[in-house]
């Protein structure tokens, strides 16, 4: 049996919290111009998911633990979907068509579908969970299809060389990296010692113009607003990187730090950031979801000038960088702060920055052209979706890209007040870096925003420690949530006030309670029941509703990796 990378156990354990949705499935959408020669496309995408295991991976579920079941190439037969407009626009069509869930379980991870436009036009969708793949694996996918395709038209078989290694060695050998969790001395621990130390005393969230507060049970719907700025001011940020020997990327997160600070959102700003994941050089060219989260926590205390902001972001960057290597969710079970619907854990805002060169979309005998693809909803209160632009001399261009916010948090007025601001604040901030920031122009937010409210309450009750007073089950049913939970955590004792999560349950052991209340009573609950009602007396109440559980649960094959 094959566990699942540490990447794939936190996109699975999203999914089965929210559901079958779309918020996590990626997608590239193409439009080809020329000859298409169908036959051929179908082929190559079977020759694709051939070569690159992670495309035919179902994840399934057994007694409480989640494992890889990796298809035979004669089991996975991609679909290829044409479909008719019907009258609907294209962006429409594409959106319809991403947005069609996926089930981890039994559904390959990839999706194509063809649009016919006319004569010779077509849109060729590829639809794809993140559970398999990452932005980076966009670039070796087409070009393996685009390789197979061109071989498939002269019908041949595509001449390749083998990979490496495949995603389920990877999910292996990250294993083995990171050690043994007994040993104080495995790079796990060594790692989650330094952000225990960077991460301590940092806010639930920090205040944001938001609406009003949260809602119980988040939409994920996004506003998405587009970003730009001109050839001086990014020259300028190129200009202050190289000046403090940082990077592009570190100069935009000072300048996002320093933003939400003169919103009035605090001095203590921890920023998200994607990390690539394929640490060797083995994984270049592998289809595969690799990608870590990293927490870069800004101090902006003391007025600095923008100067020492960037500096104090450099080793920030460095400091994060150096210790990337442990999983996002791992840290997240170490520190386990409070749950909240639709509220990102230890960060709320996504800074990314693309300034890998671009990939070269071809088709033999067609020419193609990316096709834009609507948003489909996002995972954080803000996300910077920033590109540098260059051009064919490498000569910088400008800066742009999206900035999006959560919906339900956000009105589209914020929203667009708080990205025209940050385009203003940057172009200050690299124009005088030496400028202390209480200098630097504050953003006009419209007069209705509500500033930020407290964080809603979560379900522990008792005092101000969130300790409770043990009071014991009082019916079969608590009786018998209160023992699995206290076996789960091992626990000598759970009441049936007690939170789950204060006691200690994460992602990984609220799927073995999961499993084990569908074993022994019969029920079918989910994980995010388990968070919506995260005490023994909450849980029993809301399954005394509950529909009971079905029988035909998936069973597990034996992997060729046992």
């Amino acid at each position: 049996m094959i566990p699942l990378s540490n990447a794939q156990r936190r996109i699975w354990f999203l999914h089965s919290l929210y559901g079958e949705n779309a918020v996590y499935n990626s997608s590239l959408a193409l439009r080809l111009t020329g000859p298409l020669d169908r036959v051929a496309m179908r082929q190559g995408l079977q020759d694709v998911i051939s070569r690159h295991e992670s495309l035919r991976t179902l994840l399934v579920e057994s007694d409480g633990e989640v494992h890889q079941k990796i298809l035979d190439s004669q089991e996975s037969s991609p679909q290829l979907i044409v479909e008719e407009l019907g009258g609907r626009a294209a962006e429409t069509a594409l959106k319809e068509a991403i947005q069609r869930p996926f089930d981890l379980s039994s559904d390959l991870p990839l999706r194509a579908f063809l649009f016919p436009l006319g004569p010779d036009r077509h849109v060729l969708l590829l639809a794809i969970h993140h559970v398999a793949s990452d932005g980076w694996s966009l670039g070796p996918l087409w070009k393996d299809f685009s390789a197979a395709y061109a071989a498939r038209s002269r019908r041949q078989a595509p001449q390749w060389e083998e990979l490496p290694v495949q995603y389920a060695d990877y999910a292996l050998w990250q294993r083995e990296l990171l050690g043994d969790a007994a040993d104080p001395q495995s790079l796990e621990n060594r790692q989650l010692e330094f952000w225990r130390k960077t991460m301590d005393g940092l806010p639930d969230e920090i205040p944001m113009p938001f609406r009003g507060t949260r809602p119980t049970s988040p939409g994920r719907g996004g506003i998405s607003i587009p970003f730009s700025v001109g050839q001086d001011v990014h020259r300028a940020v190129v200009e202050l990187a190289k000046a403090t020997e940082s990077t592009p990327f570190i100069v935009l997160q000072a300048a996002v730090a320093a933003l939400f600070t003169k919103l009035d959102c605090g001095s203590d700003i921890p920023l998200g950031t994607a990390v690539a994941g394929r640490t060797d050089e083995a994984l270049h060219d592998l289809v595969g979801f690799f990608v870590n989260s990293l927490v870069l926590r800004m101090d902006t205390t003391g007025d600095p000038t923008f100067l020492t902001l960037v500096q104090r972001a450099r080793q920030v960057s460095l400091d994060a960088y150096a210790h990337q290597d442990l999983p996002f969710e791992r840290l997240v079970e170490e520190l386990n702060p409070p749950r909240v619907p639709g509220r990102h854990p230890l960060f709320q805002v996504m800074v990314t920055l693309q300034n890998n060169g671009p990939v070269e979309y071809a088709l033999a005998g067609v020419d193609v052209a990316p096709q834009r693809i609507p948003s489909l909803g996002t995972d954080f209160d803000v996300t910077f979706l920033l590109d540098e632009v260059r051009d064919y001399d490498g000569e910088v261009s400008g800066i742009r890209g999206m900035v999006e916010f959560a919906a339900d948090v956000f009105t589209e007025d914020v929203a667009k007040a708080v990205t025209e601001g940050f385009g203003g604040l940057l172009g200050r901030l690299v124009e005088s870096p030496q400028a202390v920031l209480s200098s630097a122009p504050i953003p006009v937010l419209p007069e209705t925003t509500l500033p930020s409210s407290a964080a809603p309450a979560t379900a522990t009750q008792g005092d101000e420690s969130g300790a409770t007073a043990y009071l014991a089950p009082r019916t079969p049913r608590e009786e018998a949530l209160c023992g699995i939970v206290a076996e789960v955590l091992n626990q000598p004792r759970v009441g049936v006030d007690d939170n789950f999560f204060d006691l200690g349950l994460h992602s990984l052991l609220a799927m073995r309670v999961v499993s084990r209340i569908h074993r022994s009573l019969g029920i079918q609950v989910g994980m995010k029941e388990l968070f919506e009602y995260p005490t023994a007396a909450l849980l029993s109440d809301h399954l005394a509703h509950a529909p009971k559980a079905g029988t035909n649960r998936p069973s597990l094959s034996r992997s060729r990796r046992s």
